[in-house]
């Protein structure tokens, strides 16, 4: 048996595993109390925005995959919100902008997290939304212990707030001090939005469905809206660029859109089907990786291995390589190519570029025979030159003390992004990577007491791209979670969050489970690792090369064993990479169904729960 930090949580009732230990008692004890896992994610996902405010929040997105019993089919939430009609590249160079900021009002999407969670309440879940809502209010009205990594957070941006982003400093700073790590914090101006929501809708009243329908024009086209669209319209405020900036989000923006609902795209592996949202995500370099190492012997290469590590990183290396020139959602993206992207035949010639040393050039693929075009990758250089850094970079990574470009250079990773799995006693699972709308990403609004996503960051300003920033679209995003079929049944809900790392530490974790029989505590615990060799997707959107960060937890031989292979290997804290949460259902000999989940220890805040 392999070394766990704690026991698999077995069960039959139901489980739910996430990053945050009141998240995931918060979907439990809706379960206990007679909800169906929906219900339970939706309640865990408002909670998430509250406690860990510092790594999403209201004004975010939300990606979610889920499996209905009802249904007998997987599906694909889109809460991902799109760019403003104003927002184009003629728009930004007009502004004397090459890329869009990392932080401030301008790289704003319209938030789709509250979109996201109740189109899935509205369509699979059984509870009234005052139920739902409820744990989260009470957290905010009434407080919580905001974590460590919270606080560092706000300590990081602290003269931001006091200098710059007024609204926020009211939220963050009570008193005008940092708030102390454990301390009880708490979210008045969240939890009035949420109660006003909840007012309006109910005072429409109908059925549980009209009263979520009602919540979310109030929400879209209502009082929040109209909030939203008198800030972005009328504050100017610091960016990353170095000057203020005011937005391009309007009332408009978000009165037409609504969350979708969509199938998702999915590859097989062995016994295993991994289903993925689409191209607009993420998620297919999870799936081109597995399927390039279906033509590789990776069963022979236990997981702490050389030969293990190097495989699953050239691997990525590829993937990613593809997602730069050909993922996304814009005008120039071509579905055929993407559908393209996932055939076996191209996997396979993909997989044949690969050999013994580590590859240091940036290769992405011709599907259909179609050349690649990239962006202009020297934008981010030229863009340092002028920007300012001192109050953060587009993904929140934060230490103890400023300025920003030194704790890149240091690695320093505590993640952007959260993640909840939960599946029930009558086998409903839901996968979900809430995030965006970080208390550092943009200001707070003053009546509503929430930042809004900065999403757009992730485009391109090179036209004819799969992701140029263009109005109406959504940006490509790294929100990532999976599901997996086992012999066509459904089997397991996992994720993490960790920007460009997501699809990465989820694949490793995928294969240590499923290739090497770690059980779902075991494939979490194991030391993990990830790989720079791509423009990043956050600003100012660098490009690293062959640069790969492992757990020091790793044998010394492996690590040499890598570094004899080309790699550039750079080796961090025992407990460094991965924020990994896991569910699973099967049956016994017996016909019963048996749950199980596992949780990230890393950060002592991740917690898998059931019975």
């Amino acid at each position: 048996m392999n070394f766990t930090t704690r026991p698999e949580i077995t069960g039959t009732f139901g489980v739910a595993a996430s990053t945050h230990w009141l998240a995931s008692q918060t979907a439990m004890s809706v379960l206990e109390r007679g909800g169906n896992a929906f219900d339970a994610a939706v309640a865990a996902g408002f909670v998430l925005q509250v406690v860990e405010p510092h790594l999403n929040g209201a004004g975010g997105e939300v990606p979610i995959l889920l499996w209905s019993e009802k249904e007998k089919k997987v599906r694909a939430i889109c809460g991902q919100g799109t760019a403003p009609a104003e927002a184009s590249v003629e728009t930004f160079r007009r502004l004397g902008l090459e890329q869009v900021p990392g932080i401030g009002l301008l790289p704003a999407t319209v938030p789709g997290a509250f979109g996201g969670w109740l189109t899935m309440l509205r369509e699979y879940g059984t509870w009234p939304l005052a139920d739902v809502l409820a744990p989260a209010i009470e957290y905010a009205r009434n407080g919580f212990p905001l974590v460590a990594r919270g606080v560092q957070a706000i300590y990081a941006v602290q003269d931001l707030f006091r200098e710059h982003w007024h609204s926020s400093a009211d939220v963050w700073l009570p008193g005008g001090k940092v708030p102390r790590p454990g301390a009880l914090f708490r979210l008045p101006a969240l939890a009035d939005t949420y109660e006003r929501v909840l007012r309006t809708a109910q005072a429409e009243g109908g059925s549980r469905t009209e009263v979520i329908d009602a919540a979310l024009r109030c929400w879209y086209q209502g009082f929040v809206a109209k909030e939203i669209d008198a800030f972005y319209r009328n504050e100017k405020v610091r960016d990353s660029s170095g000057e203020s900036h005011s937005g391009l989000l309007r009332y408009e923006d978000m009165a037409g859109w609504s969350a979708g609902i969509e199938d998702p795209v999915s590859l097989d592996y062995g016994r295993y089907t991994v289903a993925k949202c689409g191209f607009w995500s993420q998620g297919p370099v999870f799936l081109q990786q597995l399927g390039m190492l279906r033509h590789t012997d990776l069963q022979n290469h236990a997981p702490h291995t050389a030969g293990f590590v190097h495989r699953v990183t050239e691997a990525a290396k590829l993937a990613m390589a593809d997602r730069l020139a050909w993922y996304g959602d814009s005008p120039a993206a071509d579905a055929q190519i993407q559908a393209a992207l996932l055939a076996d035949d191209y996997l396979r010639a993909r997989w044949s570029l690969t050999g013994d040393t580590a590859s240091a050039a940036l290769l992405p693929g011709s599907p259909l025979g179609r050349e690649p075009r990239l962006p202009d990758l020297g934008a981010a250089e030229r863009t340092l030159r002028t920007a300012d850094t001192r109050f953060g970079v587009g993904e929140p990574t934060f230490a103890s003390l400023p300025p920003v470009h030194e704790w890149a250079e240091k690695e320093i990773f505590v993640g952007d992004t959260c993640h909840i799995d939960v599946i029930d006693r009558h086998g409903n699972m839901v996968s979900a990577t809430p995030s965006g709308g970080w208390l550092s990403s943009s200001p707070a609004i003053p009546k509503l007491g929430f930042a809004i996503s900065t999403r757009l960051q992730m485009t391109w300003m090179d036209e004819g791209l799969p992701d140029t920033v263009t109005p109406g679209v959504r940006p490509r995003t790294t929100l990532s979670p999976s599901l997996a079929l086992r012999d066509g049944e459904p089997y397991m809900v996992f994720g993490t969050p960790g920007g460009d790392q997501q699809d990465q530490w989820s694949l490793a974790f995928f294969l240590r489970h499923v290739l090497h029989g770690m059980n779902l505590q075991e494939a979490i615990d194991a030391p993990a690792w990830h790989v720079d060799h791509f423009p990043a997707s956050f600003w100012p959107r660098q490009t690293t090369l062959n640069r790969i960060s492992l757990e020091s937890r790793f044998p010394e031989e492996t690590i040499e064993a890598l570094r004899a292979a080309g790699h550039e290997v750079r080796v961090g804290d025992p407990w460094s990479e991965s924020r990994m949460a896991a569910c699973s259902r099967s049956q016994d000999a017996e016909g019963r169904m048996i749950l199980k989940a596992g949780a990230n220890p890393r950060g002592m805040q991740g917690y898998a729960v059931g019975r």
